[in-house]
C-alpha cells in the first residue's frame, strides 16, 4: 500500500480534508480513559494531531516514510515507521505494550489493512473490556451538481486504476467484518455519519485528484486521467473563473466498537 503514495505525499498534505472536531468529541465520549491513543496508518498525522489535544500520549504508525516526513511534530506524539509485516512482539516493543491503549484510530486506511492480523494486534494492545477501536473513511467530495457531474464521470472512468481494497470505501465500510461490541450508549457499531468541509479553488481541487492512488497508477501506465478535455470540463463546470473558492464537502463514515468482554 505504501508504494501507492510515494509520489504524491506532498499533494496529500496540501489537499486532503481535516477531520471535524465533532468526530473527535464523539470518540472521546466513548473512551473512559484518555492516557494512550494509537493512530494506525497515520500518514501525515492529521488524526494524530487532533488526538494529541485530547489524549496524554499518541503514537502514529505508517508503512510510508514519505507520508511520515510531512507529519507535524508535537511533544506528545511519537511517530513510528513500521514494516507491513511487523509481528505482534514488534508491536509490543515499538508501538505499545499489551493492554495499554485506550483508543485505536484508523483514518482513511482501514481498507488497506490485513484485518484478521490487525484485529489480533488491536485486541492485544487495547485495554480489556473498554478499549475502543474506531475506523473511518471519507467518500468522494461534493460541491454542486455541475462540478459533481464531471467528477463522477471521471471517477467511474478511473475504476480500473483503483486497488480492489478501495471498494470498501465506496461501500462506506458498511459490509466490513467488524468483530467488536457497540460502545457505551450505542446499539450498533456504525457506520456513524459525519462530514467535513474544505475551501478550494479549481487548482486545489485538481491537485486533490492528483493525490489519488488511482491517478498515479494510471499515470504509470501512460494514462492521464486529467487530460486537457477533462480539465476544460471542470473549468466550465466551475463557472469560468477557476480562482473562485468553493466549499467542498466530504461525507465521513465511522465504524466504532469496544473489545468484547469474552476476548
Amino acid at each position: 500500500m505504501a508504494n501507492l503514495f510515494l509520489k504524491q505525499a506532498k499533494q496529500y498534505v496540501a489537499t486532503r480534508p481535516v477531520y471535524p472536531p465533532e468526530l473527535f468529541d464523539f470518540l472521546t465520549s466513548k473512551t473512559p480513559r484518555r492516557d494512550m491513543a494509537w493512530d494506525v496508518g497515520t500518514g501525515n498525522g492529521q488524526a494524530a494531531a487532533s488526538l494529541a489535544t485530547l489524549y496524554k500520549a499518541v503514537v502514529g504508525t505508517d508503512t510510508s516514510a514519505q507520508q511520515l516526513a510531512y507529519a507535524t511534530r508535537l511533544r506528545n506524539v511519537r511517530y513510528v515507521h513500521t514494516p507491513p509485516d511487523l509481528p505482534l512482539e514488534g508491536i509490543h516493543a515499538t508501538v505499545a505494550p499489551p493492554a495499554s491503549v485506550d483508543l485505536i484510530t484508523v483514518a482513511q486506511a482501514f481498507h488497506w489493512l490485513d484485518l484478521p492480523r490487525f484485529y489480533a494486534q488491536a485486541r492485544s494492545v487495547l485495554r480489556p473490556s473498554y478499549g475502543v477501536l474506531a475506523a473511518w473513511c471519507y467518500t468522494e467530495p461534493r460541491i454542486d451538481s455541475a462540478v459533481d457531474a464531471v467528477f463522477w464521470r471521471l471517477y467511474h472512468g478511473s475504476e480500473n486504476y483503483w486497488a480492489l481494497n478501495r471498494r470498501m470505501v465506496d461501500d462506506e465500510y458498511r459490509s466490513a467484518d467488524f468483530p467488536f461490541d457497540p460502545v457505551e450508549g450505542e446499539t450498533h457499531t456504525g457506520p456513524f455519519e459525519f462530514s467535513t468541509q474544505r475551501r478550494m479553488d479549481l487548482d486545489d481541487y485538481l491537485l486533490y485528484i492528483t493525490s489519488w492512488s488511482a491517478y498515479q497508477t494510471a499515470k504509470d501506465k501512460g494514462v492521464e486521467l486529467l487530460d486537457e478535455a477533462t480539465v476544460q470540463e471542470f473549468a466550465a463546470a466551475w463557472g469560468g473563473d477557476g480562482k473562485e473558492v468553493k466549499t467542498v464537502t466530504y461525507p465521513i463514515f465511522l465504524r466504532i466498537g469496544k473489545v468484547r468482554s469474552e476476548e
